[in-house]
């Protein structure tokens, strides 16, 4: 772990518990089917025995190719999915729905609980460093509790947060690095320099130059659901924060924030 992630780490579990208050708890999540797992495919996803395929939302582990022609192997890719088929392959399960229930592929969107004891798949996987919480605006559940097991591994320095540099926690105050990470979902470190609207966008600087530095960007369909939240982002100037997503070059690399979930307050400077 950096010097820079071990400063802020008890503080980022703590305002991550405040930004993620705004999901829903597990509890409201709504009962969906059961079945048995016949088949992992990947870190986080699976096949049940009434061939339904279920990938698990709220986490993004390692990628495998999966036939994709030129598609590299994340590290840890394998290391994930031998994890969740120790866990869950030939175990019975219950999925459980937060908003969106099914993606373009054809996939159950869901928490899956496993076994008895109902396992939470999710949680598990990031405890052992083998995902990273991955939210989108439309299924926003359980990130209170998922950000806390993440930030657990990271501070453990277990699974791909031990020294793994494809992983590593960028710093907003290194674009031209963050430059290399063109279409990847990164986790990004920094202080706000400025926070500015124009029109109905605002924009959240982390460098004084923005043509070149590190911004992060929120549209309207965004604000919405910050304002619903009562959280305004104009107030987090001058804040150190972690965000979530992933990276595009324009006027200097930057990430589109879609809810606020994907910002993490570490401290007020």
């Amino acid at each position: 772990m950096t010097v820079f992630l071990r400063i802020y780490f008890v503080l980022g579990v703590v305002m991550a518990l405040v930004f993620g208050s705004q999901a829903l708890a597990c509890e409201a999540l709504v009962a969906g089917p059961k079945g048995r797992v016949v088949s992992v495919t990947d870190g986080d996803t699976v096949v049940l025995d009434n061939d339904m395929a279920v990938r698990l939302i709220g986490i993004q582990a390692p990628k495998l190719p999966l036939g994709r022609q030129g598609y590299p192997t994340w590290p840890l890719a394998e290391e994930a999915k031998i994890a969740l088929e120790d866990l869950a392959l030939g175990q019975d399960v219950v999925l459980r729905y937060g908003s969106q229930r099914m993606d373009r592929h054809g996939r159950q969107l869901a928490h899956m609980f496993i076994g008895e004891n109902e396992i939470w798949a999710q949680e598990a996987m990031l405890a052992q460093g083998l995902a990273r919480v991955y939210s989108f605006y439309d299924n926003r559940f359980c990130l209170t509790e998922l950000l806390k097991s993440e930030g657990q591994a990271r501070a453990d320095r277990v699974g791909i947060w031990d020294g793994e540099a494809f992983y590593t926690v960028r710093r907003a105050d290194q674009p031209a690095i963050l430059l290399e990470r063109i279409d990847s979902y990164e986790l990004v470190e920094g202080r706000i320099i400025n926070a500015a609207r124009a029109g109905s966008r605002i924009y959240l600087n982390f460098g004084s130059n923005w043509r070149t530095d590190f911004t992060v960007i929120i549209e309207r369909k965004g604000l919405r659901l910050f304002e619903a939240a009562g959280i305004d982002p104009l107030q987090l100037e001058n804040a150190l924060v972690r965000v979530r997503g992933w990276v595009e070059s324009r006027d200097g690399p930057r990430i589109e924030i879609t809810h606020p979930e994907q910002i993490e307050l570490l401290a007020r400077l």
